[in-house]
């Protein structure tokens, strides 16, 4: 019953990716359609239309697996290996500062959105 209701809630994810996905095809938008599914299930859930515990198991199996995810972007940079000679240190440095300013955002979004969850209360 538990690998039902799993399934489920990963199918009600899949709901929302593919709504997306047809209304980037729809609109002709430039947004990618995962994104735009993304923002569709943020805003249902702030809204409390979705409630969290529908989909928690289901998105805790996702993001458990997440790593396994990112082998096939791995192995198609190193089909590209070419392209990086010589510029090696100029993307270190980019991806140095990328990641530092996605912790610096992550970081201080989720403070303000645990701050305002204790206001809540």
């Amino acid at each position: 019953m538990k690998l039902i209701k799993i399934l489920f809630q990963i199918a009600i994810l899949f709901a929302f990716y593919y709504i997306g996905t047809w209304i980037q095809e729809a609109f002709s938008l430039f947004i990618p359609g995962s994104i735009i599914g993304m923002l569709l299930l943020f805003s249902l859930l702030l809204s409390n239309l979705v409630k969290l515990h529908w989909i928690n198991e289901g998105i805790d199996i996702l993001l458990k697996d997440m790593p396994l995810l990112f082998i096939p972007v791995t192995v198609g940079v190193l089909e590209y290996i070419d392209f990086f000679i010589g510029k090696g240190i100029i993307l270190l440095f980019i991806v140095l500062f990328s990641t530092a300013m996605v912790i610096i955002t992550s970081g201080f979004t989720a403070k303000l959105l645990l701050k305002g969850e204790q206001t809540d209360e």
